[in-house]
């Protein structure tokens, strides 16, 4: 057997994904290019995963998909979405002139969260979306097992989320799962390896890196801005944004209880979480004196302890406290009156809150301390600072002398995120731009130098 019939033999082992859509006409004219372009795409498709940073419009790709699978079909469509942002969904829906509403509406696009899946006849519709599809990412929750089996007889079915981490294997293998493609273990079996005596950790075999990634692109969608799909990004330039950190001082008498004479940097979690909780009272009266000074501004305040956020709901005047104990409906009501402007500040966790909803209005937040999670981070800070925000931000982080070790372990997070995710983005950019631009291979590249003429080749 020829290289290239055994090239041609592993390809037609693969598991691809069945195409089962159709082709539409005309689109919603309020629909940007990248947009217009990954609707036809994905409806084409039928079922496929749109990975697209914040504010790039995925609320708007989703609801044209629906209406188009609910043309097409006759039938109905579920959105489904956290906690607050089927509100917003529906709003946005009533913008495009669309048809849309709760469950009890009847409407041909159903909105929905998460919460209330149980309410839901899955062969009641002909096609489901899936909002903030990172839902799906813990292999082994309910909620992702429930998704998977409840839609897995659906036609249409459509995944939407941010662009996930490269190294996060599970995200990937469950959105795969969810559409139909494989399982997660068949594609843990052929793209990777064992990483170490851990069954947990896996690690993309070196050879499969490339194939991988043009694999994942016959089925899902990655895009950072426009100009991933060769699209200009003029209309997508964002404001600047200040990171900034305010430091409060610590009780150095604290430190004397185990021998030394001052705090040191926090290393261990122990230590770092010992150390939040006694400086809350401090921090906690910083933010308030932060919201005080801009007292004519909405400000977002996130969170990570419980005591914290009842702390500054106690100390700033005008705030609503959106905490995991309250009614769903009482959560809602609160998160969509931020937007409407009923409260000037809000405050919450970003497990909470920080996926999904729209805040343009709002350009200063503030973090209780620094956090671990840079995908927490850079969610709620993008609830912000996305697209339609036409003002600076600024965010602004609590420290203490005690948070070395955690700004650090932050500021690699965030490198590291920004310089895998463009790696990624390298590896599918042509065969993405083939598959939903309908480009040649090949005929997109990002220039990485600049290059400079010979003299000699020169025109005078």
């Amino acid at each position: 057997m020829s290289g290239s019939e055994y090239s041609a033999f592993v390809a037609s082992k693969r598991r691809q994904l069945s195409v089962v859509g159709f082709d539409v006409e005309a689109l919603h004219p309020s629909l940007f290019d990248h947009q217009q372009a990954i609707v036809r795409w994905s409806c084409r498709l039928g079922r496929s995963a749109v990975f697209a940073d914040t504010g790039l419009g995925k609320t708007r790709i989703e609801l044209e998909w629906a209406a188009q699978v609910a043309r097409k079909t006759g039938g109905r469509v579920v959105i489904l979405t956290p906690l607050a942002v089927s509100e917003q969904t529906i709003r946005e829906a009533g913008l495009m002139g669309l048809e849309a509403g709760g469950i009890e509406d009847n409407a041909p696009i159903t909105v929905t969260n998460y919460e209330k899946i149980h309410r839901l006849t899955p062969s009641d519709f002909a096609g489901v979306v899936l909002d903030e599809s990172s839902i799906l990412k813990a292999y082994d929750g309910k909620m992702r097992t429930l998704l998977i089996e409840s839609w897995r007889d659906t036609r249409y079915r459509l995944a939407a989320t941010a662009t996930p981490a490269p190294n996060d294997h599970s995200e990937l293998g469950n959105h795969a799962e969810f559409l139909g493609v494989c399982t997660r273990a068949e594609m843990l079996a052929e793209f990777f390896v064992h990483d170490g005596g851990s069954t947990q950790n896996w690690r993309l075999k070196g050879h499969a890196v490339g194939d991988f990634w043009r694999w994942v692109s016959t089925w899902a969608v990655l895009v950072r801005k426009p100009a991933d799909l060769g699209i200009s990004d003029d209309r997508y330039d964002l404001p600047p944004l200040h990171v900034r950190e305010l430091s409060v001082g610590i009780d150095h008498s604290i430190a004397q209880e185990s021998g030394s004479l001052f705090v040191q940097s926090a290393l261990t979690l122990n230590d770092q979480r010992r150390m939040r909780r006694v400086t809350i009272a401090d921090r906690c009266q910083r933010i308030a004196d932060y919201c005080a000074e801009h007292s004519n501004e909405p400000i977002l305040v996130w969170t990570e302890l419980n005591d914290e956020s009842a702390e500054c709901a106690t100390l700033i005047e005008g705030s609503v406290e959106v905490k995991g104990s309250q009614d769903p409906d009482e959560k809602a009501k609160a998160l969509l009156g931020f937007g409407d402007g009923d409260f000037r500040v809000m405050i919450t966790k970003p497990k909470i809150a920080g996926f999904g909803m729209n805040w343009q209005h709002c350009r200063r937040m503030v973090f209780a301390g620094p956090t671990h999670s840079y995908e927490q981070f850079y969610q709620a800070v993008r609830r912000c600072w996305r697209f339609g925000q036409d003002r600076e931000v600024e965010v602004v982080i609590i420290t203490t002398p005690a948070d070395g070790a955690i700004v650090s372990n932050m500021r690699r997070k965030q490198e590291a995120a920004e310089e895998m995710a463009e790696s990624m983005l390298e590896l599918v950019r042509d065969a993405q731009l083939e598959s939903v631009m309908g480009a040649r291979p090949g005929t997109y590249t990002t220039p990485t130098k600049t290059l400079r003429v010979p003299a000699w080749l020169r025109s005078q």
